[in-house]
C-alpha cells in the first residue's frame, strides 16, 4: 500500500531566532498548529530531530528522514541566529486527508498570514510524491521532488493538490479539490 510523503519549503522574511513580534507571532501558531496536524485522520508522521531540535536545522539528527538539507534557491543563513526558513516533511495516508488538514481550523488560519511571515520567491512552496509501505522519505528526497515540480510541472514524479496523481502515476483528482476550492494551487504556502 503506499503512503503519500508531502515536503513544504518557505523561505522566512525573517531569521527564527528574531525577537520580534511577527516572529514571536509565528513561533506562538507553531506549536498548535503541529499539534492539529498530528492529530488529524490519515496523518502517519513527520520528522523530528532526534536530540529534541536544539541548534540549526542542519545540525541536528534526524534520524531515518535524513540529513537536512534545502533548494538550491535558499540563500540564507544556517546557523541558530540566522537560520531564515520553515520546512516539513510528512507522511500521509492519502490526498484528501492531507488536502483537509491543510486547508481547515488552525493550519488554515496560519496559511491566510503566510504573507506576513514567507518572502514570495517564485518556486513552489509544496511538493507530494508517492512512496512504498514502510519508506521514510527523506530531506534530500523532498528537496528533489520540489526542486522538480519547479523545473517540470506535476508529474507523477512530484505533484500538488490541484494537479495531483495516483499511486499507479495516473492524473488523479479529489472532488472537491480544484482551481476554486484550492486556494493554494500552484502558490506558495
Amino acid at each position: 500500500m503506499s503512503r503519500l510523503a508531502l515536503y513544504t519549503f518557505g523561505v522566512l522574511k525573517s531569521p527564527l531566532a528574531d525577537t520580534a513580534p511577527l516572529m514571536r507571532d509565528f513561533h506562538d501558531r507553531a506549536e498548535p498548529v503541529y499539534r492539529t496536524i498530528s492529530e488529524h485522520p490519515g496523518y502517519l508522521g513527520h520528522a523530528e530531530a532526534a536530540d529534541g531540535g536544539r541548534g540549526s536545522h542542519f545540525d541536528l539528527d534526524w534520524g531515518a528522514w535524513g540529513d537536512f538539507t534545502v533548494p538550491s534557491w535558499y540563500g540564507k543563513g544556517r546557523t541558530v541566529e540566522t537560520v531564515a526558513l520553515a520546512a516539513t516533511l510528512s507522511l500521509w495516508t492519502g490526498l484528501r486527508p492531507a488536502f483537509d488538514a491543510v486547508y481547515t481550523g488552525v493550519h488554515r488560519e496560519a496559511l491566510n498570514r503566510r504573507h506576513d511571515w514567507f518572502e514570495r520567491t517564485g518556486h513552489p512552496a509544496y511538493a507530494f510524491w508517492w512512496v512504498s509501505e514502510g519508506v521514510i522519505p527523506s530531506w534530500r528526497e523532498g528537496v528533489s521532488r520540489l526542486e522538480h515540480l519547479h523545473g517540470h510541472g506535476s508529474t507523477p514524479h512530484a505533484f500538488t493538490f490541484h494537479h495531483s496523481f495516483t499511486p499507479d502515476g495516473t492524473p488523479g483528482r479529489i472532488k472537491g479539490i480544484g482551481a476554486k476550492s484550492d486556494p493554494g494551487a500552484g502558490r506558495e504556502a
